[in-house]
C-alpha cells in the first residue's frame, strides 16, 4: 500500500545524479518537496514527464518546491540522462538495494522490478500532502496534478 497523504514520508539516502546522495530528512524544515518516481531512464514517457518538470522547474522553485525525481536504475545511467536531458533537478538512483526507497512508498512494481508512476507531495515538517498517480506506466501524469498539489502547500 502506497504512503497517504498525512502520513511522514519514509526517509531515504539515495545517490544523485548530481554527485553525492540526498536525504530526505536534511530537507526537513527546508524545503517542500515533490518526490516524482518512474520506471525507467531513457524512455519515451518518462523523458516526456521529466522534460515537463524541467520547463516548469521556475513555478516549482517559486512554491519552495525540491523536486526530486528517482527510478531504480543506476546512478551512471541517471547522470547520463540528466546531462543530456538538462534536468535542473536531482535525479536520484533506487538501484541499490534495487527498489528500496520505491517499497518504502508501496510504488515498487514487482513484477517490472521497476517504480510505479506515482508523485508524493511533502511539506517542510516531512508530512505528506499530497499524491496521486497515474493509471499505468504508459500514462503520463499531468501538469493540472502538479499544479493542484502545489496549492496544498504553505508557503
Amino acid at each position: 500500500m502506497a504512503v497517504a497523504v498525512g502520513d511522514q514520508a519514509p526517509d531515504f539516502d539515495l545517490p544523485s545524479s548530481t554527485g553525492g546522495t540526498v536525504k530526505l530528512s536534511d530537507l526537513r524544515g527546508k524545503e517542500n518537496v515533490v518526490l516524482v518516481f518512474y520506471p525507467f531512464t531513457f524512455t519515451g514517457v518518462c523523458r516526456g514527464e521529466l522534460c515537463e518538470l524541467r520547463d516548469d522547474l521556475r513555478s516549482f522553485e517559486s512554491a519552495g518546491v525540491q523536486v526530486l525525481a528517482v527510478s531504480c536504475d543506476s546512478v551512471h545511467a541517471q547522470r547520463k540522462w540528466a546531462e543530456e536531458e538538462g534536468f535542473g533537478f536531482p535525479v536520484l538512483s533506487d538501484f541499490w538495494p534495487h527498489g528500496a526507497a520505491s517499497q518504502a512508498y508501496g510504488v515498487f512494481n514487482e513484477q517490472l522490478g521497476c517504480a510505479n508512476r506515482h508523485t508524493f507531495v511533502i511539506d517542510k515538517s516531512g508530512t505528506v500532502v499530497a499524491t496521486f498517480a497515474s493509471a499505468d506506466l504508459r500514462t503520463p501524469r499531468q501538469k493540472e496534478e502538479y499544479q493542484a498539489a502545489l496549492s496544498l502547500l504553505a508557503a
